[in-house]
């Protein structure tokens, strides 16, 4: 039987600690939060590997995926999630994302269009050891129905948003879902070796963007570019 406590510390100490991930409540919630339970029995310990992982398949044939879990922790990081913050997963597909920022005692809002993802999402955050609604750090999740590129402007403004996936255009319509300051992670380009994970910062109605580290994740098809035309 494997120890997946002891596979969780192993990820943490080899695949974070070594990529310059040095914020201890991102370390704390990635050794909390068990993969396995966010995958089916037999894929649990390829939740850990060190490359995305496909954890689930919507209706239109889309995958989701885990991002690799140093690339994850990374761009949580750089999002600097604080207690209290509200922040919005998109492609959010089972929660273990949203159940991780939640550890950070965020209030979360997972966006997932697919109404089958969505409901195993919340079956799943709702099975979770220690729960995401009185969590450590009182954080919690709300699973939203929504498309991924309409994001969730009820809930708006968000502090942090982070999509779960690679995008190929500048997303316009989350951005706006941003208050002042607020920030939005995501990779851009086509999900290959030349995507670089980018940090994207709102100031009134200037975006400021960075790239912060080259990193590949499987392409999100709604945000891809539409191809033009060739004479």
């Amino acid at each position: 039987m494997i120890d997946f406590a002891r596979v969780r510390r192993m990820m943490v100490d080899n695949q974070l600690r070594t990529y310059d991930i040095t914020d201890l409540d991102v370390l704390s919630a990635m050794n909390q939060v068990p993969r396995e339970h966010f995958v089916t029995p037999e894929r649990g310990i390829l939740a850990y590997s060190d490359q995305p992982v496909a954890v689930a398949q919507a209706s239109d044939g889309e995958g989701r995926h885990f991002l690799a879990p140093m690339v994850f922790a990374r761009i949580v990081q750089n999002l600097e999630i604080k207690p209290g913050q509200k922040v919005m997963i998109v492609a959010g597909a089972l929660g273990y994302e949203a159940a991780v920022i939640a550890r950070l005692g965020a209030q979360v809002v997972l966006v997932e269009p697919d109404p089958e993802l969505a409901a195993q999402a919340r079956a799943k955050l709702e099975a979770l050891p220690g729960g995401t609604s009185e969590g450590e750090r009182a954080g919690s999740v709300r699973v939203v129905e929504a498309a991924l590129d309409a994001g969730c402007p009820d809930e708006a403004p968000f502090d942090a948003i982070l999509i779960n996936g690679a995008i190929e255009e500048r997303p316009e319509p989350l951005l706006r879902q941003l208050r002042e300051h607020g920030r939005l992670a995501v990779i851009l380009g086509d999900g290959g070796r030349t995507s670089r994970a980018t940090l994207y910062v709102r100031h009134g109605e200037v975006f400021g963007s960075r790239a912060m580290f080259d990193a590949a994740a499987p392409a999100l098809s709604i945000f891809r570019k539409e191809a033009g035309f060739v004479f």
